[in-house]
């Protein structure tokens, strides 16, 4: 007699990126099991279904019935690969797909019409906003616009995620809209940046995206991956680095009393007092380390626990697709914007440092 389930069954399709969604499942707090993996037959795929103890499936004909959740962590037309016609093919099926970024509108539009069809749940997953620093920007963000009104913007991004920027930056403000570009400024010649300027969700954005690839490397050499500063009345809110930290710099603001004091450091104002910068959470980045082995697999379990609860609350998934349906037009907007890619070909890895290469002094 076979058991009774207790655990919702979830296969994951792809084992590139795929592999912080199989970390998820060792993760003794994930109420989830892994049914299966889904791939081509690389001996990467062979090792990891072996690792995981799981079967290997090569085609969607070839997943059992009784899998829950679909995690489709392979890319679209913008990478070149097969993920959007695998989410409409398990949607097709009724199975719940949770479908890593980036999608093309089109894709997106295709499956939300698969999932619309079957009554099945589709999500798109761009990661970074279940990220542990970034959930504590976005949380502190909302408490901010909660109490002041946001004033300006100042984003830094990578190529490679530019799609997932604006996912912050919505979740973060609680709106997209109204949101265009202004302008982009000229860059010197080789730089590695673009500039330009406008808006999203009405508030003025000054934006620097890093638009150059390494052809032969794309998904390294990137200087940073997001850095984004909110700024209001009372100060500004900056997420240093998409793994941290979190800071909070009280705006200068030299009290009235101050113009009649021989000493300024007589003054009785109150706020003098505060921190002019503020940690909110740990001082520092967490170590790569620790951003592969817990942050991310973190992540991608809190994206299919959030996934799951739609499922269950049986979800729509329309208004999740023309939200996202928007964000990647504004993602394509800024790229053509900043024209053609750089492509960049470094002669040496680079010297990666540490602080206590450039400062003896205490951290």
């Amino acid at each position: 007699m076979s058991r009774p389930r207790t655990r919702p069954r979830v296969l994951v399709a792809g084992t590139g990126f795929g592999r912080a969604y199989l970390a998820a499942f060792e993760r003794a707090d994930f109420g989830f099991e892994l049914a299966g993996i889904l791939a081509s037959g690389s001996a990467r795929s062979r090792a990891c279904a072996a690792h995981y103890g799981v079967p290997l499936w090569h085609t969607v004909e070839e997943v059992p019935d009784d899998v829950d959740l679909a995690c489709v962590v392979v890319g679209g037309v913008m990478n070149g690969g097969p993920g959007p016609e695998l989410s409409r093919a398990l949607l097709r099926r009724g199975v719940p797909v949770l479908q890593e970024h980036p999608l093309h509108p089109d894709e997106l539009v295709a499956c939300l019409r698969a999932a619309t069809e079957s009554g099945a749940v589709f999500r798109l997953n761009t990661h970074y906003p279940h990220v542990e620093p970034v959930r504590r920007f976005i949380t502190a963000a909302r408490a901010l616009v909660a109490r002041q009104r946001p004033l300006f913007l100042d984003v830094t991004c990578a190529f490679q995620v530019l799609y997932t920027v604006f996912d912050v930056l919505g979740q973060a403000l609680g709106s997209i809209r109204p949101h265009g570009i202004d302008g982009v400024l000229p860059a010197a010649e080789g730089a590695p940046y673009r500039s330009l300027t406008g808006r999203f969700a009405g508030v003025p954005m000054s934006f620097r995206l890093q638009n150059e690839l390494v052809p032969s490397d794309p998904d390294n050499y990137s200087h940073l991956f997001h850095r984004i500063t909110l700024g209001t009345d009372g100060g500004h809110l900056t997420l240093v680095n998409t793994h941290g930290p979190v800071q909070w710099s009280t705006r200068p603001h030299m009290p009235g009393d101050m113009k009649d004091l021989v000493r300024f450091g007589d003054s009785a104002a109150p706020h003098l007092k505060v921190a002019s910068v503020e940690h909110l959470g740990p001082a520092g980045g967490a170590p790569y380390d620790e951003v592969l082995g817990e942050l991310w697999p973190q992540a991608t379990a809190r994206a299919i626990a959030a996934t799951w609860d739609d499922v269950r609350a049986g979800a729509d998934s329309r208004g999740h697709v023309q939200y996202h349906v928007g964000l990647a037009k504004l993602g394509m907007r800024v790229a053509e914007a900043c024209g053609p890619v750089r492509l960049h070909h470094p002669k040496a890895p680079p010297e990666l440092l540490a602080a206590a290469d450039l400062w003896e002094g205490p951290a």
